[in-house]
């Protein structure tokens, strides 16, 4: 087959034409195609509704450049040309060479905490992923007030009854575009893994438990997953949308610039650590039936092959600008968040004087928020599905004092180091080329085979609840266990008395 002939592929609507991307470093060729439309654009009457189809084009569409964003605020590392409502598109790598067989398929859910991100961002750039032998898609769904505001004048319209979770309906139109699609560029269907970092591990969790999600995917690997927290209510987030006004029809006539000024009347400075968030997933009892706690408690989740994990400080970057500095102010916290239960989290999280404030409440972020559940969702998993791994990011790079924070794992996974953050790129040192090459060895096997374990890597034993390991991705690659275990203890007691 002719270069060219491989870089138009026929989709459901309509044939696209790629492009030939030559590799930076060693190693072979890929073929991209950005841009592809998934859905219809959400834009005037369809803000705010399910996604719909995307409309058939005529002869061959350029699939060469990325996408728009949503609208949020400014990302840096994103290479989308612009942002707009019109944003449901996708980008596919493949690796040059024919395969002999279907490739396995890696689709990629973005984070920025349910208000932000792109699968345009640089760092998850898919041609070093596959380079290894895998194809690689990112997309992009709505968020903020775009992808999850929930209003009774919205409900009204639904044949569900329901409102919120736009931006999860875009995740399953793309998985099901996906599933529709992708064996015209090569990909086995029945092999699909997702993998997402933050606000998309936690949305692969919450999959996990959807049932419009059973069998769009395969196998999943989680980074990060904001999971397990109670959910809002369909009722309760749609009080709180209302305040933007009773009118839907003309907030549907709102320019995007004009509804992005509303986020912060939904979206606090400071989020509650055990308390539902409205601007995010809620429980609307139709795309999410319940709370995941119970899901994974009871093991009703869609079991498969499962990587979870977290890096080891998941709080100091996200909690910098809280203000909070005092003793005063960090009682007023866990008060506001641990009722009942006030001196227990003072044991688990102290501060002996304001200098110990900053890193207590880091601490306290990063085991609401992420550490807790990926225990949880570790040790459900592994109930109904024995081949499940948890992992901890551990490496700091050269020169650095705290971390590694939330996310720093992912230019590692993608192999992107040299994007990194600002002037930070050029702190990675030969010891984060090896584990990047480490972490990719380790994250294809498992999108191949349904196991980590790669030739020339270290051994990576299955999780299991009595032995709660994990293998720390570091200064070295070494097992340990029972990460963070008394207060991620604590917090199950807390949550099951709640």
């Amino acid at each position: 087959m002719s270069r060219d002939d491989r870089l138009t592929v026929a989709t459901c609507s309509g044939a696209v034409q790629g492009v030939m991307a030559a590799s930076a470093a060693a190693g072979p060729g890929v073929r991209v195609w950005r841009g592809i439309p998934y859905a219809a654009a959400p834009v005037g009457p369809l803000r705010w509704r399910a996604p719909q189809p995307a409309g058939a084009w005529p002869g061959v569409r350029l699939a060469h450049e990325f996408g728009a964003d949503f609208p949020q605020a400014p990302l840096p590392v994103s290479r989308a040309p612009t942002q707009s409502e019109d944003c449901l598109m996708l980008n596919i790598w493949v690796p040059a060479a024919p395969a002999s067989s279907r490739l396995p398929v890696m689709v990629w859910l973005h984070g920025g905490g349910f208000t932000g991100g792109s699968g345009a961002d640089a760092r998850c750039e898919g041609m070093g992923l596959a380079q290894h032998g895998v194809i690689v898609v990112t997309f992009n769904y709505r968020s903020g007030l775009f992808g999850f505001l929930a209003h009774p004048g919205l409900n009204r319209e639904s044949e569900h009854g329901v409102s919120g979770n736009y931006g999860l309906l875009d995740q399953l139109a793309a998985l099901r575009w996906v599933r529709d699609n992708i064996e015209g560029f090569g990909g086995d269907p029945q092999r699909v893994t997702v993998f997402g970092v933050s606000a998309g591990s936690a949305s692969i969790a919450l999959l996990l438990t959807s049932p419009h999600a059973h069998g769009l995917f395969h196998r999943a690997i989680a980074h990060s997953p904001g999971t397990a927290r109670p959910l809002a209510s369909l009722q309760d987030a749609e009080l709180a949308g209302a305040t933007l006004g009773d009118d839907i029809d003309a907030l549907r006539r709102l320019s995007a610039t004009d509804i992005l000024a509303l986020t912060p009347r939904l979206a606090p400075k400071v989020r509650g650590l055990t308390t539902p968030r409205v601007l995010r997933p809620i429980r609307d009892g139709w795309v999410i039936p319940e709370d995941e706690r119970p899901v994974f408690k009871q093991g009703r989740l869609h079991a498969m092959p499962l990587i979870v994990g977290t890096n080891r400080d998941e709080g100091s970057l996200l909690t910098a600008a809280w203000p909070m500095r005092t003793l005063a102010e960090h009682r007023q916290l866990i008060a506001a968040n641990f009722a009942g239960a006030t001196q227990q989290a003072l044991a688990r999280y102290p501060a002996a004087s304001d200098a110990d404030v900053r890193a207590s409440v880091a601490a306290m972020f990063g085991d609401t928020q992420f550490n807790y559940g990926a225990r949880l969702l570790a040790q459900a998993m592994s109930r109904v599905e024995p081949r499940t791994w948890r992992y901890l990011f551990t490496r700091r790079r050269p020169g650095q004092m705290d971390g590694p924070h939330h996310g720093d794992e992912v230019a590692h996974v993608f192999g992107n180091l040299a994007v990194g953050r600002g002037s930070e790129a050029a702190a990675f040192d030969a010891r984060d080329e090896e584990l990047s090459a480490a972490l990719r060895r380790a994250w294809v096997a498992f999108a191949m085979h349904g196991d980590p374990n790669a030739p020339g890597s270290a051994s990576w034993s299955r999780f299991t609840q009595a032995g709660d390991g994990h293998l720390e991705f570091g200064d070295a690659i070494q097992s340990g266990s029972a990460w963070r275990c008394e207060q991620l203890d604590f917090l199950d007691r807390f949550y099951g008395d709640a």
